[in-house]
């Protein structure tokens, strides 16, 4: 992958550049010279690196920017001071003025500080220019480094954040991840005035399949049935364990109706064929369900939502199991059941 770099200042400031940065075999270099098109491109492609020209006005100002953005801060930014000024007092002033210059412009926002080399060294000495070039090139590098760490930094937290998020046994979506995934789903709904609707699903007597065959065979129906769902369910469609042998769906862009249709559907599919655990052994298992439908009233965290399909849950429960309990357009709740197949 190329090393990218944002070189901000004029064309004769480019041509100054080691040679090695202008090979496009290793680095990919995008010239800017306005602020405003630098911001735009950093925001959009963040580059390894920006080396920025001193003597142009924006600069500093294009470091100190960086350094505020929580997103970007870890863009390296090398500003290479031009300034005729700036070097003529370079060679007039003692060691300790070019020191104090360093330290505002790290304090401004600059990563690195590099006095290019006046006119009249560059033309005594090759020795000077080869000098200048090694610093510049080492810079570079030291920002390659920074933002290598960033983006594996990065990529490790989304690893960990995926873990975090999910459930070890069925590799679905745990609870922590209804938890911000729904709210998230409810302000789009609501947004953009498309219904949104949400199941609560529990397998029937799962507790006698765990004393009757053990846990590990609990487990293997867990993660059979899981499957099963997963195959059978909408692309729209988010599953969640939410714990336990309970687990939610959640139906984006689903009105009441539909979210009883589809756990009518659920419900036979889950009980009209067995699973097989290993060639002597096939368990039945059938699912209660509770379908609900975001309302006006409801809470931005979904706590009302949850509540109600919960509710309808309980009343397929108590109903005798295996049916799908949901409210549907007429305002009346309906019962979807399926006779009982005993494991």
């Amino acid at each position: 992958m190329k090393i990218s770099i944002l070189v901000f200042g004029s064309e004769n400031f480019l041509a100054t550049l080691p040679h090695p940065i202008l090979d496009d075999s290793a680095f990919s270099i995008e010239r800017i010279i306005d602020i405003n098109q630098a911001v735009s491109h950093i925001q959009i492609a963040p580059p390894d690196v920006v080396i920025a020209q001193g003597s142009i006005d924006d600069s500093m100002q294009l470091c100190s920017w960086l350094k505020t953005q929580t997103q970007l801060s870890w863009v390296y930014c090398i500003l290479l001071e031009d300034r005729p000024q700036q070097l003529a007092a370079r060679h007039q002033q003692d060691w300790e003025w070019e020191l104090e210059a360093t330290a505002t412009a790290l304090r401004q926002g600059a990563d690195a500080y590099i006095w290019q080399l006046p006119e009249t060294e560059i033309d005594a000495t090759v020795t000077s220019i080869t000098a200048h070039h090694t610093l510049v090139l080492a810079q570079v590098m030291v920002g390659v480094r920074k933002a290598q760490k960033y983006r594996e930094l990065l990529q490790t937290n989304d690893l960990l954040s995926a873990i975090a998020l999910a459930d070890s046994l069925t590799e679905m979506n745990n609870r922590r991840a209804l938890e911000w995934e729904l709210p998230r789903q409810i302000i789009q709904a609501r947004t953009k005035g498309d219904p949104l609707s949400l199941i609560i699903l529990d397998i029937d007597y799962f507790k006698k399949v765990n004393d009757t065959y053990g846990h590990l065979v609990g487990d293997r129906i867990l993660q059979l049935m899981c499957n099963r769902l997963r195959h059978n369910l909408r692309f729209q469609d988010t599953p969640f364990r939410y714990g336990g042998e309970e687990f939610v769906l959640v139906l984006s862009n689903t009105n009441s109706e539909e979210a009883f249709l589809v756990a009518k559907r659920l419900n036979r599919i889950i009980g009209e064929e067995p699973f097989t655990i290993n060639s002597k052994l096939s368990i039945h298992i059938t699912i209660s369900l509770g379908a609900a439908s975001l309302q006006a009233k409801d809470d931005i965290h979904g706590f009302n939502l949850l509540h109600r399909a919960d509710q309808y849950l309980l009343q397929a429960k108590s109903a005798g199991r295996n049916q799908a309990v949901g409210y549907n357009s007429s305002s009346s709740v309906s019962v979807s059941h399926l006779k009982a197949v005993s494991s």
